[in-house]
Parts: structure tokens; sequence; C-alpha cells
């Protein structure tokens, strides 16, 4: 089984003038029930297809499984998804020996900065740039498939 280990933080600063990469994606959810997450998304030019499992007690940890589908087959899963959607700009950022990915917001979720860094054991060392605020790596309203029920806007 795949193993995602990721921890998600609040971004309080400015990020941009260091990101390398910037990618549009739009997402919908298949099923959004915690005990397995189905997701599809459009990245870029690129379409997947996700599934999560639950997370553990720290949320940092959770089954993740991806593969690569043509953008027209997710275009047209879309149009079954539950409803909500979401959309953000993705920029990668360099930070010491890791990459964060910050996610940022449109739509309903507009003004929401979330920035997360995938490690290699929940234990690992990482560098924490002057830009990255609250951790709320486990807090279930920050997940995507939870901002799409809950917007960001509605808060």
């Amino acid at each position: 089984m795949a193993q995602e280990i990721e921890r998600k933080f609040l971004v309080k600063g400015d990020f941009k003038p260091f990101a390398v990469k910037q990618t549009r994606i739009t997402q919908g959810y298949l099923s959004s029930v915690p005990e397995r997450t189905v997701r599809v998304r459009i990245k870029g030019d690129k379409g997947f297809i996700t599934i999560k499992g639950i997370g553990n007690q720290s949320g940092a940890s959770r089954y993740e499984w991806e593969k690569e589908i043509p953008v027209d087959e997710v275009k047209e899963l879309l149009k079954i998804c539950e409803p909500g959607v979401i959309d953000k700009t993705r920029h990668l950022v360099k930070a010491g020996n890791h990459t964060y990915e910050v996610d940022e917001f449109f739509g309903e979720n507009q003004g929401l900065v979330v920035a997360e860094i995938e490690l290699n054991s929940e234990a690992e060392k990482f560098e924490k740039p002057n830009w990255i605020g609250n951790e709320v790596t486990g807090d279930a309203k920050y997940y995507n498939s939870m901002l799409m029920k809950n917007p960001f806007t509605k808060w």
C-alpha cells in the first residue's frame, strides 16, 4: 500500500517570490466519506483519479493511490461528482531539502492559502520558512473534500 505522510499549515506571509512552479487544479469528489475519498482532478494538462483512506490519529499519514487518466475522462467524471468544485493554483516552493505545495484557493474558498509538505516519516525534520503559519494537520475542515461541502468563505 502507498502511504502518504504530510503536514499541513496555514500560510501567513508572501511565499510567491520563492515559488518555482505554478499549476492550476480543478477537482471534484466522487466520494467524500473519510474512509475512502475518491477524487478526480485536472492538474495543468493532465488528468488523475485518486483514492485516499482515512488518516491515522495524528492526521499526518494515510493510504493514497493515484493514477493518471485522460483529461476527457476527468471532465466526464466531474459531471457526476458530489456538489462543489475545488479550484486552486498550486505553487511549488523549495525550502531546505523539501518542497512545499502551497495551494491558493479560488471561488467559494477564496482567501484560503494552505501549505503541505510530504515527509518520509512523521518524525522527519524540515525547514519552516517565515511565511508558514499555524499547523492544521489533521483538522478535517481544511481537507479539500470538506472545503467543497463547507467552503472557507462560509466559516
